[in-house]
């Protein structure tokens, strides 16, 4: 219920709260692999943490404010998409990803930040999308190229980190680039069907 598969094996499906326990065990998994590009915040530790992340952005969907899906692969969670700020008033947004190394390599990503940043385009008149990454992040930095996004600058130590302060790049695409990247009804495109319906 409430899955848009996104290949033969993958479904993207709403991360929700009453997920916490599947979403911990997940990013016990994950954790090493994902703990330096994501936000500590992002990376819960035990169950409490868990479900007090997936409640923020049950919360952010309650207010029409960010929402976050996850990814599953044979029935196992192993990463997932996110709108980390969603604000249609100033037609902005920012999508960001985690994944869990076993599942790199097959485009999963790439599948649901396209899924997700179309509907945002088409159907909610979203403007601008932003993606944040640290300028070592060379995946990110590949996928936010794949994706058709520009490096719009760096912002410099914006946030604290265990090493200093830490830069961030924003990369960004226009409606009317994705529009023209991605046509609407070529490649998969599925414009008019929201992430969860």
């Amino acid at each position: 219920m409430f899955a848009l598969p996104l290949t033969a094996d993958v479904e993207l499906r709403p991360l929700e709260p009453w997920r916490a326990e599947e979403f911990l065990a997940h990013l016990d998994r994950a954790r090493e692999h994902i703990a330096p590009w994501v936000g500590p915040s992002f990376v819960a530790t035990d169950l409490e943490s868990a479900r007090a992340v997936l409640q923020r952005y049950a919360d952010r969907r309650a207010r029409d404010a960010g929402a976050i899906w996850g990814l599953w692969r044979h029935g196992t969670l192993v990463g997932g998409v996110m709108f980390v700020s969603f604000d249609v008033a100033l037609g902005v947004c920012e999508v960001g990803c985690w994944l869990e190394a076993s599942a790199q390599g097959h485009g999963l990503v790439f599948r649901a930040v396209r899924r997700v940043v179309d509907w945002a385009v088409r159907e909610r008149g979203i403007h601008r999308v932003e993606w944040r990454t640290k300028p070592d992040n060379v995946r990110s930095i590949a996928l936010a190229r794949r994706l058709g996004l520009r490096l719009d600058g760096t912002l410099r130590a914006v946030y604290p980190g265990p090493a200093g302060r830490i830069d961030i790049q924003v990369w960004s695409v226009l409606a009317d680039e994705w529009r023209a990247a991605f046509p609407a009804g070529r490649g998969g495109s599925d414009a008019g069907r929201h992430p969860v319906e």
